[in-house]
């Protein structure tokens, strides 16, 4: 155990030595006033160990002081030598720090005697999964059924008419005689509610003189009613009988009496002021003109024009629902994946249909270049010049001229007769000599602001080679325009060939980018070593 002290801080270990993935446990011990604020560190402020948890603070109090501690489990998953750094503890408005401690973590070592070893597992192929197109046309598919649902429902659906509107669709006449039955059906005179009898009664007729004579007959009074009838008689407008006028003021004013001043007529009576309204309305109807052919051309070009201002709030109605649930579609989706993914999906985008699409897995050149690419690389006229067509032979396979965001080329030189086994060193300089002569020929074909870095890169499959990489302004073929973008350019070399596969991107398409890393990640070839074995193991 190690232990360092402090006047009012400690720390401890349980102990420095463990294997990979077993935890230690740290211990921070404060002593304080107990008025003191005291804060622990908190995160991951032990670097390069993880704290995987932390316990409670634990408080003990001892006088006037209290004796605070908190553990800490932590673990590192790579063997070495590691150092705990000190950890910041504040005591009121003081800072206090622990001293740094040394950690050993060790490999587990495998008794190869006891434990048996396999070989590694070939790579098994599966089916590659297809596109999922059909997910979005069943989504579109129910979203187009829902839109058409509701439109149906809500707006073109006929719905069946209430009564109510199916009395307001009658002709005046017919709702007066309907109305009048109706009143017969009533409990009014079984319940003796004379004046409730008599508001309808008289109801029908104002009503029924209201639509047809007089537009005024509701609000009137009844003298006001009465006189209005009598001047139209006079003025010819409408031959009613002394009868009628004398009928309907009478029960008019009887109304008025039962409503007003609590008069209660017997029933005969009731019953005969009922028989009177029905025979004047039939007298009224007798009396009303025939509507002349202009009357009835602007009633069926009042009713088309209704129709139209129907239909047409019926399809403002539509557009207003189905523009809303192709926006609320979009959001949710959008919320869900991505609005540009989404946008992209549904007007199209050329690098995510690269992507998503069936890519190709093929050999380039010789000594071959296996790469997996979104279409099948085309071989290229070859420009090397004729003095130097003697010794050399190149193949060039590219694709992306006519995509301005993607760039792909597989260039191998390789020499037509080896005299003598080249030294390492001069594979290298060819190597380097190949790659500045890339970038001068970019440079000769206007690419400016060329950055350029260079590592030791590994293929999957364990070939060595070498990655030059950096950012570009590249000119846009058959445009005054510029991309800017990234390059890599991945160059390995045998004895007697040199090949680079070249990439350009744009670094603002994040189609692309995944395109490019999925292409480098599918990037391989054959070392001398592996090519001998592979020729051996065929011989």
């Amino acid at each position: 155990m190690n232990l360092v002290s402090y006047a009012q801080v400690t720390s401890e270990v349980d102990t420095t030595k463990i294997r990979i993935g077993e935890q230690i446990d740290y211990k921070i011990k404060v002593e304080a006033d107990s008025t003191a604020l005291v804060v622990f560190p908190e995160g991951q402020t032990f670097m390069p160990l993880e704290a995987v948890e932390a316990s409670d603070v634990d408080t003990i109090k001892k006088d006037a002081k209290v004796l605070l501690s908190r553990v800490y489990k932590l673990t590192q998953f790579d063997s070495g030598a590691y150092t705990i750094p000190r950890q910041k503890i504040i005591i009121g408005d003081k800072p206090f720090f622990t001293d740094s401690l040394k950690v050993e973590v060790n490999t587990i070592e495998v008794d190869t005697t006891k434990q048996k070893l396999y070989d590694i597992k070939p790579i098994i192929e599966v089916d590659k999964s297809g596109s999922n197109w059909w997910l979005w046309l069943l989504g579109i598919l129910i979203a187009i059924a829902l839109v058409a649902f509701l439109l149906y429902w809500f707006i073109w659906r006929q719905k069946p008419l209430t009564e109510e509107e199916e009395i307001a669709l009658l002709p005046p006449y017919d709702r007066a005689k309907l109305a009048l039955k109706k009143l017969d059906e009533s409990q009014y005179l079984i319940r003796s509610e004379i004046k409730d009898y008599y508001s309808e009664l008289t109801l029908v007729i104002r009503k029924y003189l209201d639509e047809k004579v007089y537009d005024r007959s509701l609000e009137s009074t009844t003298d006001e009613l009465i006189s209005r009838l009598q001047l139209l008689k006079e003025g010819n407008q409408f031959p009613f009988t002394k009868e009628t006028i004398h009928n309907l003021e009478t029960i008019l004013k009887r109304a008025d009496l039962v409503k007003f001043a609590k008069s209660a007529p017997d029933v005969a009576l009731i019953e005969m002021d009922r028989a009177t309204i029905e025979k004047e309305v039939e007298s009224v109807k007798a009396c009303l003109p025939e509507p002349t052919e202009e009357e009835k051309l602007l009633d069926q070009q009042y009713k088309e024009a209704q129709e139209r201002k129907k239909k047409r709030r019926k399809i403002i109605l539509t557009v207003a629902i189905s523009l809303f649930l192709i926006i609320a579609t979009y959001v949710g989706f959008g919320l869900k994946y991505g609005f540009g993914y989404v946008k992209d999906t549904v007007l199209g985008n050329e690098s995510k249909e690269l992507l998503e699409g069936e890519w190709v897995e093929s050999a380039y050149g010789f000594p071959p270049v296996y790469i997996e690419t979104p279409q099948v690389l085309k071989r290229m006229p070859d420009s090397l010049p004729n003095e130097l067509k003697d010794k050399f032979e190149r193949t060039i396979f590219a694709f992306g001229g006519e995509h301005k965001n993607i760039s792909i080329a597989i260039i191998t030189t390789k020499a037509v007769k080896v005299e003598n086994q080249p030294k390492q060193e001069d594979i290298e300089k060819n190597v380097a000599q190949s790659i500045d002569q890339i970038l001068s020929e970019w440079e000769s074909k206007n690419v400016q602001n060329i950055i350029t870095k260079g590592e030791q890169y590994i293929t999957p499959n364990a070939v060595e080679g070498i990655k030059t990489y950096g950012y570009a302004d590249f000119p846009i073929p058959n445009s005054g325009d510029t991309l800017k973008g990234e390059y890599a350019i991945f160059s390995f070399a045998t004895n007697d060939a040199i090949m680079h596969v070249t990439l350009i991107w744009s670094k603002d398409d994040v189609y692309v980018a995944e395109i490019i890393d999925r292409i480098i990640g599918s990037i391989e070839l054959k070392s001398d070593e592996q090519a001998n074995a592979e020729q051996e193991a065929q011989n």
